[in-house]
Order: C-alpha cells, then sequence, then structure tokens
C-alpha cells in the first residue's frame, strides 16, 4: 500500500486493527501519485465536450448536462479519477479527469451536428438526449420516442461528445462556452 494511505490509516487507525481502509474505502480505488499522473496522461489526445441548446430554461440546460455526463462515463470509465481521502483520512469519490466543457447550441444547430457526426461515430463516442425526456415518464416511453419519431423530427436538448481532439474540434471548435 503507498505511503498516502498508509499515513492515513496510521492517523485514523484508533481501535488498533487497522481497519479504516477496508471499512470507509475500498483501497483497490484510493488515488497515488502513480494512479494519478496514470490518468493525467489519458486525456492528451482526448477531449469530451457537451453542447446543449442555449435557449432551454436553466434546469433543463442543467438536466442535459447532467444526463449526457453520466451516459458519457458509463461507456468511458476510464476519464473517472481514483478515489480519494482528504487530509482527515475521508473519502471522496473520484471525478472526471478531463475538463468537460459545456458549449452553446441551438435546437437547430444541435440536429445538424448530430447529422453531420453520424458517419463518424465508430471514432466517436456520441451520447444524444432529445426533448422526448421533457414528455415521457420511463426509459421505455423515451426509448420508444426516439425509434417512432422520424429523424428529421427528433429535437436535440444536448449531445455529448467523446474523441480525439482533432475530431471533436472539426465539430465543436467555433461554439463558445455556455456562461
Amino acid at each position: 500500500m503507498d505511503d498516502i494511505a498508509e499515513t492515513d490509516r496510521a492517523k485514523n487507525d484508533t481501535t488498533g486493527t487497522n481497519s479504516f481502509l477496508t471499512r470507509k474505502v475500498n483501497p483497490s480505488r484510493i488515488s497515488t501519485a502513480t494512479s494519478v499522473e496514470a490518468s493525467n496522461n489519458l486525456p492528451s489526445t482526448h477531449k469530451c465536450v457537451i453542447v446543449v441548446d442555449q435557449e432551454m430554461p436553466i434546469g433543463f440546460i442543467a438536466n442535459t448536462a447532467s444526463v449526457l455526463s453520466l451516459s458519457i462515463g458509463k461507456q468511458h470509465p476510464e476519464i473517472i479519477g481514483q478515489d480519494m481521502v482528504d487530509s482527515n483520512g475521508s473519502p471522496h469519490q473520484g471525478i472526471t479527469v478531463l475538463p468537460i466543457p459545456i458549449l452553446k447550441g441551438t435546437a437547430p444547430l444541435l440536429h445538424e451536428i448530430r447529422e453531420k457526426l453520424r458517419p463518424h461515430e465508430p471514432e466517436l463516442t456520441v451520447v444524444d438526449l432529445i426533448t422526448a425526456t421533457r414528455t415521457t415518464q420511463t426509459y421505455a416511453q423515451y426509448s420508444n420516442k426516439m425509434l417512432t419519431t422520424p429523424v428529421d423530427q427528433l429535437n436535440y436538448c444536448g449531445i455529448a461528445l467523446y474523441g480525439t481532439k482533432k475530431l471533436i474540434n472539426k465539430f465543436t471548435g467555433n461554439l463558445g462556452l455556455l456562461r
């Protein structure tokens, strides 16, 4: 076990059983200098962005970004850093090792980008979210809406992209940050 984890365990072990890390934190997920450096090397050639319809209310924008972030994280768990402990030895879950800018778009622009991305999907991870999330109650209903709506009538709330920086920038490099 690394020095950081050993120090945290010793500092917080008042029972004499050295059980702090096995009870409170999964030791295999604790950040060490080596694992942090390894995760920092991961994004050197890759990028993740989210493009949202900036005309939506702030709550819808926040929800869209949350849903897309979770979905990208599911597809690419390697972009999530190791769990860590703070100076008191309290555990904290790992967060993304990549910055994920939220970029401004509009509904028509999102539709245009989505269609342009299709030929590049073998090289990119594309997660999209349509406005049906506002009118459906279950994932099955949402899935059915996606299946039964003609593609040219899909209205997008947002799109998340993960892939090489060059390809991501090709489609989003001219978009401003949502502020």
